[in-house]
């Protein structure tokens, strides 16, 4: 049986990870660079990392919206990701559109969800020779809050909640933190969403903001409709997430330390 390290990435969030794009636009992921395990659907082996992501895995139980996924960042991401590490990723998709934070409180179908989708994955390529070297996540969510006017703290702490007892549960090691975007024709309204995100990313030292990109995107044209976004702008924000995940991984593997290079800049100054 062959034996091969790989990153395990839990990607999460709402309808901008599950990804509202055009898969026929979103970059290809080349052979050996990720995998995804579709827990749901396919439990019994990987399958080339391909968009749309996660379109199949729906469980009645759990996160369940089917024909919703049709392009997502996370093509762009693993494959930034990939060239800084040069180590395989195995994603697995649990994303809901429309989700509030408090579907992913630890007493929700969605959580619970989420650690069985991560549990099937772990299982399955520890009995198949994989060495897992991270446990990681990816985590996009809050326009829903936003939308229901949810303040900045509240949302801070449930969503701390959520991070420490999903990350405990399923020995996660960091959460790459993907910035909530702007609604395109208020961008007041989610401001206490995205303060609330960066003091998150602040206090908890494995939060790790990997990009802030999407709330630019209004003004650059590249959004769909209120809440959503072009494929282009996926690609941008995916490619900016990985590439920054990866460096954060790689200063972990070479000794330089556990500090994301943008809060070590911070910590120095």
């Amino acid at each position: 049986m062959k034996t091969e390290a790989v990153d395990l990435i839990m990607f999460m969030g709402q309808s901008n990870m599950a990804g509202r794009g055009d898969f026929r636009a979103a970059p290809k992921v080349e052979a050996g660079t990720a995998y995804e395990y579709r827990a749901v659907s396919a439990p019994d082996g990987l399958l080339p990392l391909k968009e749309p992501f996660g379109v199949w895995e729906n469980d009645k139980d759990g996160v369940y919206e089917p024909g919703m996924k049709t392009g997502s960042l996370t093509a762009a991401f693993v494959n930034a990701c990939f060239q800084q590490t040069g180590v395989p990723i195995t994603g697995v998709s649990c994303s809901k559109g429309g989700s509030s934070i408090l579907d992913w409180m630890p007493e929700q179908a969605y959580y619970k969800d989420g650690v069985r989708r991560m549990k099937r994955c772990e299982h399955w390529l520890s009995k198949n020779g994989y060495i897992i070297r991270h446990r990681l996540m990816a985590w996009c969510q809050g326009c829903t809050d936003g939308d229901r006017g949810m303040d900045k703290k509240e949302y801070r702490e449930c969503t701390r909640r959520f991070l420490h007892s999903f990350m405990a549960d399923c020995g996660i090691e960091v959460c790459f933190l993907i910035q909530t975007g702007s609604h395109r024709d208020n961008p007041e309204l989610y401001v206490p969403i995205q303060l609330a995100q960066e003091e998150l990313a602040a206090e908890e030292r494995n939060v790790i903001m990997v990009s802030r990109q999407l709330k630019t995107f209004a003004g650059r044209g590249l959004m769909k409709d209120e809440f959503h976004y072009c494929q282009e702008a996926y690609n941008l924000t995916g490619d900016e997430a990985g590439n920054n995940a990866g460096k954060y991984l790689q200063s972990l593997n070479t000794g330089k330390g556990d500090v994301a290079p943008e809060k070590k800049d911070q910590e120095e100054t």
